[in-house]
């Protein structure tokens, strides 16, 4: 587990401590646990993460699943943070404009998205192979790195849309924790991980 980089309440009022420590301290690390269990003595063990989802079998469900939810939360939990929100700068900004038209309207696709992604998943922010920017949306606790991917490319962001995030302070309400959801996001983290994409 990397850490968290601020509180469980230092996301009030958008993200409250309870969902935060639940949702770090007992999903999260749940997946890191089965995760060590699932590569414990194979050549996975020596493995990057990145390396075990791009090489995946599909059919080993433990480690799909696990892999995913590891890695799809680390994300999750590094590009969100307190004094946050606004809109980006930099190469992000640059290809936001570029390859969706304008902030607003990639806010407003990324949105959607979300909200009509049905049961529970993921959507992303990947940096493809050509250098564009693509929304795309993964199922459970799958990515755009693994081998199924409709859209392939290097995650930037992502929003977790299963119930867990969001249940204990929005109940129902995917949409309100879903336009909260863009207070918290640290654009610098988004601008960073783009460094890194190759």
């Amino acid at each position: 587990m990397k850490g968290l980089n601020y509180g469980y309440n230092d996301l009030e009022p958008y993200m409250d401590a309870q969902t935060v420590e639940t949702h770090y301290s007992k999903h999260h690390l749940g997946y890191c646990n089965k995760l060590n269990d699932a590569v414990k003595g194979t050549p996975l063990e020596t493995m990057s993460i990145e390396e075990i989802l791009n090489g995946l079998d599909l059919k080993n469900s433990a480690l799909r699943n696990n892999a995913g939810g590891y890695y799809n939360h680390n994300i999750f939990w590094e590009i969100i943070g307190p004094k946050a929100g606004g809109k980006p700068t930099g190469k992000v900004a640059e290809l936001i404009n570029k390859d969706f038209g304008s902030f607003d309207a990639f806010k407003t696709q990324f949105t959607d998205a979300a909200k009509g992604l049905f049961g529970s998943g993921w959507v992303w922010l990947v940096y493809q192979n050509d250098g564009t920017l693509k929304i795309t949306t993964t199922t459970n606790q799958d990515n755009p790195l693994m081998p199924n991917a409709e859209v392939k490319g290097y995650p930037l962001m992502n929003i977790d849309v299963w119930e867990h995030a969001y249940y204990l302070k929005y109940k129902n309400e995917r949409p309100k924790y879903i336009e909260n959801f863009w207070q918290l996001i640290d654009w610098s983290k988004v601008e960073y991980r783009m460094s890194l994409a190759k």
